[in-house]
């Protein structure tokens, strides 16, 4: 799976019998063993130049005789159980033939470092048969100097949302880290720049969406929700739809929630309803608004924070903020997390993880980690 792929590449690399995505030049599932469609174009017949899939800035060749190959491999080898005492052949729809048992998909669990100080982790949780959040990164290496981070929940309820949101959040992620540059901006301009930015992405994940729509011909068309944040040096910029969220937790001092849901239960808590009660109501996570075709408002809210002290900005699904909705109690979790980790992103994302499947894992989990406002022992601040 190449982190590099576009939001399009995804829907196309998406296996249709397990919902593994494939390399962007892969002609076979790896997972089930299922045919793939192939992206480039087919050379003519006897024509011996490769063909070549664009997969982000760089091209993948893949010469015929090599996609002749790998079909025969595909058919010479087909996926088992992956229980030891079993060896049983895994079906194409990801389950063991003689056992049962559901063999593990690398869409079930995703991790991404772009950079030493950027991390994502997504994971099915221990009740859902699949993994539907995504999440899509790109850093520069220079600690907190410029990252796009985004998050993607695909709506249960609906289809193909987990390729859906995959796609949606690297098509987002795209287009974030193609418009660079502020230009002469400065002030209220710049903040116009970055939200602009942010609004554009916003835009690219509702297409991607779209198109997966209409590559999977399904009845109940996919959504997902969005949140982005957009990091440049010490201004972020976040963009959501949805209940997806982003948080500040600085080193010291109080957590703050950078997003407002778009759900049945925020309506009730800014109607006055107490958070605790409005959130273990019975359409508490009933989302407002969504990205999908069958939405009428996929305008992100955003929204801006300029980052004057050292800190963790942490972007999430509801599979974590479930269990500590309120910014206190995220900020407490996710500093333990960064301090059982040694400070690094990728470790305190695993746990964060491993601690919302601890709590029941009850629905996917994602979060994402930028470490900003970086003194000069961590490196040279933005």
């Amino acid at each position: 799976m190449d982190p590099a792929m576009t939001g399009s590449e995804v829907a196309a690399r998406t296996c249709a019998h397990c919902g593994t995505i494939a390399a962007a030049d892969a002609v076979f599932c790896e997972a089930c063993g299922a045919d793939l469609p192939v992206l480039a174009t087919v050379a003519a017949a006897g024509d011996p130049r490769p063909t070549a899939a664009t997969s982000g800035s760089s091209a993948v060749t893949t010469p015929l005789r090599a996609v002749a190959a790998a079909h025969t491999a595909a058919a010479e080898t087909a996926p088992l159980c992956p229980d030891p005492a079993c060896g049983g052949a895994v079906d194409a729809d990801g389950y063991c033939t003689v056992c049962g048992t559901l063999a593990p998909r690398p869409r079930d669990h995703m991790v991404e470092a772009p950079a030493v100080w950027v991390a994502s982790e997504s994971d099915r949780g221990r009740r859902h048969h699949r993994n539907e959040d995504a999440a899509a990164l790109a850093a520069d290496a220079a600690p907190g100097s410029w990252a796009a981070l985004v998050v993607c929940d695909g709506v249960s309820t609906s289809e193909s949302s987990h390729v859906a949101s995959l796609a949606a959040a690297r098509a987002a992620r795209d287009v974030l880290a193609r418009e660079r540059g502020a230009g002469l901006a400065q002030g209220s301009a710049l903040q116009a720049l970055s939200a602009g930015r942010l609004v554009a992405a916003g835009a690219a994940a509702a297409r991607a969406v779209a198109a997966v729509t209409l590559a999977e011909h399904v009845d109940s068309p996919p959504s997902c929700t969005f949140v982005a944040a957009l990091v440049e040096g010490h201004r972020v910029t976040v963009g959501n739809v949805g209940d997806s969220r982003a948080y500040w937790v600085p080193d010291a001092g109080e957590g703050q929630v950078l997003t407002g849901d778009d759900s049945v239960a925020a309506d009730q808590v800014r109607a006055g309803v107490p958070r605790t009660q409005a959130e273990a109501g019975p359409q508490a996570h009933a989302i407002t608004r969504w990205l999908g075709v069958d939405a009428e408002d996929q305008v992100p809210t955003v929204t801006h924070l300029q980052v004057a002290e050292p800190g963790w900005l942490v972007l999430c699904s509801d599979g974590l903020w479930n269990y500590c909705s309120e910014a206190s109690d995220l900020a407490d979790l996710v500093r333990g997390a960064v301090a059982s980790a040694g400070g690094d992103p990728a470790a305190a994302c695993t746990s964060l993880v491993d601690w919302a499947n601890e709590q029941g894992g009850k629905d996917n989990i994602t979060v994402a980690l930028a470490r900003l406002g970086a003194t000069t022992d961590e490196g040279e601040p933005a």
